[in-house]
């Protein structure tokens, strides 16, 4: 190695200057998330807290046993380290079965470092909305294939959102990998989670709505497993019980979640009624 030369965690190696800069950044500020200009380029710092976690995710596991929708069961609860094991380990699987990833450069007890992504997806939708709504409605498309080109490798995401996302050599690749619905519920059920997630994103965001939703279920169910379609219908069975609920909510005050719930859960519901 050479003496200008640092190599951080078996990551990129960065010059020494840049390391200097990196470790300053670590121990000064305490945002969660935070970009670092280094001569290499922007790199991202993400810090882990378990302040608070427990706490949601036994208001979690209430809610999926009370209204009967074990598919809303949460991640297990785990330390600031925990959450850095969780996101390394997450990252490997991806970069080893060819799904892009973005890189680590350095680790530590409850933070990652990661290699620029930018653009990511969320930040080509908003480009593309206003001017290009052809193009803006494909890559919506795009997205839901390439999510069931991953369940078809037998991974899952557990929130596949655009701002999770982003593009590599016409791949979809992935960041962010603090949530393993795996752990805590059979794949398939995972996986059909994922295109539910999706799916409320897209049904919001899609400019010809109808037209997009065919096509990106189409598109992710042809490569994706026959078992976590099996599970969607499943699911879509049991959150059709609360549109109705959803609705009558939705004539005093709609909001963008209910209103995403909405749209997906109306769509997936009348598609496996035929």
């Amino acid at each position: 190695m050479r003496n200008d030369v640092v190599d951080m965690r078996n990551g990129p190696s960065l010059p020494s200057q840049d390391v200097a800069t990196l470790l300053a950044a670590l121990v000064s500020d305490a945002r969660r998330v935070q970009s670092v200009s280094l001569t290499c380029g922007t790199v991202w710092i993400k810090r882990h807290g378990d302040k608070g976690r427990r706490l949601i995710v036994a208001a979690q596991n209430a809610a999926a046993r009370l209204f009967r929708l074990p598919f809303m069961r949460p991640s297990p609860a785990e330390t600031a380290e925990g959450m850095v094991k969780r996101d390394l380990r997450r990252i490997a699987q991806f970069s080893q079965a060819g799904v892009p990833t973005a890189s680590v450069i350095y680790s530590s007890g409850s933070a990652i470092v990661l290699s620029d992504i930018a653009p990511t997806v969320h930040q080509q939708l908003k480009s593309l909305r206003d001017d290009k709504p052809v193009e803006h409605d494909r890559l919506l498309v795009f997205c839901c294939s390439e999510l069931g080109r991953l369940h078809a490798a037998g991974l899952c995401h557990g929130r596949p959102y655009p701002r999770d996302m982003f593009i590599r050599d016409e791949r979809l690749g992935f960041i962010d990998f603090e949530e393993e619905p795996e752990a805590v519920m059979p794949m398939e059920t995972a996986q059909a989670r994922d295109l539910l997630l999706l799916f409320l994103q897209l049904s919001d965001r899609a400019s010809d709505r109808k037209t997009t939703q065919d096509r990106a279920f189409g598109a992710w169910a042809a490569a994706a497993p026959k078992a976590a379609i099996a599970e969607l219908r499943k699911i879509t069975r049991s959150t059709g019980r609360f549109l109705w609920l959803a609705r009558l909510i939705g004539r005093i005050h709609m909001g963008r979640d209910l209103r995403q719930f909405i749209l997906a859960t109306t769509y997936l519901t009348t598609m496996f009624n035929g």
